[in-house]
């Protein structure tokens, strides 16, 4: 996630970002399942939607 993204979200209330988070980790899930498969190419993708979550859920906590 960019520099200008992260500023965005930070404008964001609570509810979008939990709303973020969830279809984040729908789409972990849904990419583990391409990777098992052998049908996803970029396996960096995974690592990439773990980061994003974790820098939700701290702009999260910070805001509570």
């Amino acid at each position: 996630m960019k520099i200008k993204e992260l500023k965005d979200i930070k404008t964001k209330d609570i509810k979008d970002l939990e709303k973020t988070v969830s279809k984040l980790r729908m789409d972990l899930s849904k990419n583990a399942v391409k990777i098992a498969g052998g049908k996803e190419k970029n396996l960096k993708k995974a690592r990439n939607i773990k980061k994003e979550i974790a820098q939700i859920l701290t702009i999260i906590k910070s805001k509570n």
